[in-house]
């Protein structure tokens, strides 16, 4: 059984991992060049139900413990004249809730317990031909191939492999921008004490303006404002940011002002919460390519648990495999597809400050149960 994975991210990654420690080999396709290509993007927490439980599956557990940060659970609420709404502190030291790890380093651990031939990297997959008696003849960038027997799609929001299983559309969501500042405890002090060890948001009417501490010292800056038909190039001027945030507090606007180089806007988008397709053997999706959802929390982390179910149903029966995830998948999924929409649309409404207090106050005294 020859298995092709499209797509280097966290769920392609899981899934080989865990595949191989069942002996069952795989190929990972990536399209970038090598793993220091481009950027991983900011940091995440990993719940103990879907993503910890997924690393615990690849015996990887002890690696994530020694990298993750439990500090940055550590989450603070503002409202646009600076005043704090929420502080909510994780007990020191602990890996009961959901620590904070970079993605860079989540997927460097993954790389690093796969065998080198496991990823060919330079990869990017053009198209998916189904072969007469089953299984797919892959072409790459350039002209290359490859045969499979199992094509999985973990290629992402513009998935190659997902037309070949359904025709759904990407609707937008939201449109964010992000900056990164680095070394901002040396170059920016007081905004380093400002935000603390974990996540900042400023909640306005409408707008949020947000801030994220990585491991690496630095600290990613993200806005997130309402989908609209915008040229998001307006969006990369700091003076055009700034603009949006006239009135706010200045030490909160410091943040775009200390943010390095040009600011990076682009579209959010998802796909519908009832999605789901016939299924046809030999080829399936995980994460993105299957159920992209708003970035609430959920995405990395139930690729992850898809790794993790797809990969031990190919364990137990290959021939039935496919099919058994993917009802458990679709079941699964949609309700945590609800909730991340109906989280997207408070998060950006008018009244988006006192709901969600209200939405993260049970954090501070009962086990997180939301994004």
């Amino acid at each position: 059984m020859r298995i092709a994975i499209a797509g280097g991210g966290l769920g392609g990654l899981t899934l080989a991992r865990i595949l191989r420690r069942h002996g069952i080999g795989a190929v990972v396709y990536e399209r970038e060049p090598h793993r220091a290509a481009r950027t991983q993007g900011g940091s995440l927490d990993l719940h103990p139900e879907s993503g910890q439980h997924a690393l615990a599956a690849a015996g990887l557990e002890a690696r994530f413990r020694s990298a993750a940060r439990p500090q940055g659970e550590e989450h603070r609420i503002l409202d646009p004249d600076g005043r704090v709404l929420l502080h909510h502190e994780p007990p020191p030291d602990t890996f009961d809730g959901r620590p904070e790890i970079d993605r860079t380093v989540l997927r460097d651990l993954l790389l690093d317990s796969l065998p080198g031939d496991a990823v060919a990297w330079g990869r990017r997959l053009v198209t998916a031909t189904p072969r007469p008696g089953g299984g797919f003849e892959l072409t790459f960038d350039g002209g290359d191939r490859a045969d499979c027997d199992v094509l999985v799609g973990a290629d992402g929001a513009r998935s190659v492999v997902r037309p070949l299983l359904t025709d759904v559309t990407l609707s937008a969501v939201s449109a964010h921008v992000e900056l990164n500042i680095s070394d901002i405890d040396r170059r920016y002090p007081q905004l380093a004490e400002m935000i603390g060890p974990g996540n900042f948001w400023c909640i306005g009417v409408r707008q949020i303006l947000s801030a994220q501490r990585l491991g690496d010292g630095s600290v990613r800056v993200g806005i997130s404002l309402p989908a609209d038909d915008r040229d998001l190039d307006v969006y990369r001027s700091k003076r055009a940011l700034l603009d949006l945030f006239d009135g706010w507090n200045p030490h909160l606007t410091a943040l775009i002002e200390a943010g390095d180089g040009t600011p990076i806007p682009r579209r959010i988008e998802a796909m519908p919460a009832d999605t789901r397709w016939d299924h046809r053997p030999g080829i399936t999706l995980v994460g993105d390519a299957a159920h992209l959802m708003p970035p609430v929390g959920e995405g990395a982390n139930q690729a992850m648990l898809d790794a993790a179910e797809l990969a031990a149903a190919l364990a137990a029966d290959p021939t039935t495999a496919i099919p058994v995830y993917e009802e458990a998948m679709f079941a699964r999924i949609r309700p945590i597809a609800e909730m991340s929409a109906r989280v997207q649309a408070m998060m950006l409404s008018s009244t988006a400050a006192a709901e969600i207090v209200r939405f993260f106050t049970p954090r501070e005294t009962e086990p997180a149960t939301g994004a």
